[in-house]
Order: C-alpha cells, then structure tokens, then sequence
C-alpha cells in the first residue's frame, strides 16, 4: 500500500509518494516520486497522475530485478528474461481490470481451447464445436467415444484446480492430477506397473521399479533450482517428466497441465500448445531426449508469448 513521507531538504519541506514492494527472496525496496506542489492541508487533485507514476517506476523496478535475480542459462539470457517479466506484469494488469465475472469468462474460454487442443494432440476425435458444447452447455455428443467426452469433463475439473492454485509440485499433487484427468476412462490412475513405450521415439522410459525413485529426484530438482526462471524450470521439468513417463496413460496431458501450473503458481499467464504444432512440439521432446534442451525451451518461450497476445489480449481488446 502506498503512503505519502514528507522530508525536510535544505530546509524546505518536500513530499513523496512511496511504496514498499517484496521481491523474489524475500528482498524489499522502496520506490517513491516527488508529489510537486503537494499540501498536506489541501486537497490533492493530481493524486491519480502520481500514483500511476509510481506504478510505472514499480514495474520497471519489478522487470529490473527479476531480469537479475534469475540465473542467465542457455536461452534464458537478460533479453529474454526482460520480456517474460513484461509479460507477466501485463498479465497482472488484466487481472487487475476485470471483475469476477468477466475473470471467470476469460478461464472458461481458456479452459475450452486448452482442453481441445491438449486432447487432440493425444489423438481425441472432439471438435473444438465439441469441445464448447460439453463443457458450456453440458450436452452429450451423439456417435462420440465415451471416453473422449470424459477426457474433456476431466481436463475441465483439472483446470479448475490448476486455476484455483490448489497444486504444487508435489508427488502427491501430480497423482491427484493424474487422477483427475484419467477418472471414468479404465486408466489405471497413479504410476504404471507395466513398461511403456514412446511411438516414434527412440527413447525408453523409465521402468516401473524406478518411476517412484526418478520421479523423488524430479521433484527435489524442481525446488532446487528457485533461482531459475519459472519457465526454464518448466521447460527441464517438462522434458524429464515425458522422458520418464510415470503413468499408463495421460502423461502428455498431465505434463501440459504441470507446465501451466508452474506459471500459475509464479503469477505468469498459462500457455497452449495447439494440435497444429504437435509435430514441432514431438520433434523438442525428441531433441531433448538427445540432450539438445534449447529446442524445446525456444519452444516453450514462443508458446507463451504467442498465448498471450492471441488469447488473453485478443480477449481485453474485445470488452
């Protein structure tokens, strides 16, 4: 919360307009501008003017640090860092203008494109018309497979939690995540007990006896690495998850959901990654399987950004 100091400087009383903001890490700084011609006894009319003042030095203080604080790996370089940073305070700002039922939309709609685009990489028949029509008016579709309007119920219960920031990157958290989306479908929910393979990769993933222990060591990764950024960490993580494979079945859209609740939980906008791009997004889990990370973190970094400009300010254009 802001609130106005007054200093005395060469003996001349001056007032400013100051705010305390905790950075990553627990670091804390004061921002503050010069309120010309301020006086505590009158009223105040530029009040608005200062205060947005004072918001755009905060942001550009905010982009600053977080473009520092974060380790510059690889891709992740201060350019890059910069432009995720913008981003998210752009995303904050969004949030901060819409009311809840216009918030509520913006994840139903969302909701509606990840969910048809992240099942149809996987192979679900169900139209995006499809897709629309479940989810928002709760019809059945006539000659459909079951256990596609179900996989599209569950990815829409599984978004909700996303959403709600009610998940970590826990064991137990990705399980109930697992659990949620392959509920109804005969998928055996938790790790696999029999091996599985990749079509068209020449990878194998890792077998049933170690799953439990790979995926501890994923984990432990994960919360090791705070002072990477967000989406690097997603990328690594996301590209160890698919290449260990801990579960029967769902993996691919456990792994997406995973990758937007690592966002979510930092305060970035969520990404999609659409059935149109399958074979480039196939293609960056092959390359990271050879060891070749960059491919698939680029990738990753397109994604949100073409995510943010072609849904969520799409959306704010057209209130």
């Amino acid at each position: 919360m802001s609130f106005i100091s007054g200093k005395t400087i060469k003996g001349k009383k001056r007032y400013y307009l100051e705010k305390s903001v905790r950075f990553l890490g627990g670091n804390v700084k004061k921002f503050s501008v010069y309120l010309k011609g301020y006086k505590p006894e009158g009223e105040f009319k530029d009040a608005a003017y200062y205060g947005k003042m004072l918001d755009e030095k905060i942001s550009k203080g905010t982009v600053d640090f977080a473009s520092k604080y974060y380790r510059k790996l690889n891709v992740f370089d201060e350019k890059v860092l910069r432009g995720l940073e913008e981003i998210k305070l752009d995303y904050k700002e969004i949030k901060k203008n819409l009311n809840r039922r216009q918030m509520r939309d913006v994840i139903d709609r969302f909701t509606v494109n990840f969910t048809y685009e992240s099942n149809s990489i996987e192979g679900n028949s169900l139209t995006l018309k499809d897709v629309t029509l479940i989810l928002h008016e709760k019809k059945a579709i006539k000659g459909k497979d079951l256990r596609e309007i179900y996989e599209t119920l569950n990815t829409r219960e599984a978004m909700e939690l996303v959403f709600d920031n009610k998940l970590r990157i826990k064991e137990k958290d990705i399980i109930k995540l697992h659990k949620t989306l392959v509920k109804n479908t005969d998928v055996p929910i938790g790790y696999k007990k029999l091996p599985n393979f990749l079509l068209g990769r020449s990878i194998e993933t890792a077998p049933p006896e170690k799953v439990e222990g790979e995926m501890s060591k994923l984990i432990a990764w994960f919360h090791e690495n705070e002072n990477m950024h967000p989406l690097q960490r997603a990328s690594i993580f996301h590209g160890k998850f698919e290449k260990i494979h801990p579960f029967e079945d769902g993996n691919g859209r456990v792994g997406r959901l995973l990758i937007n609740i690592m966002l979510l939980n930092h305060g970035y906008p969520p990404l999609i990654i659409r059935k149109s791009q399958r074979v480039s997004y196939f293609s960056c889990l092959e390359a990271f399987d050879r060891g070749y990370e960059d491919k698939l973190s680029r990738f990753l970094i397109e994604k949100y950004k073409a995510t943010y400009e072609k849904f969520f300010k799409v959306y704010i254009k057209y209130l």
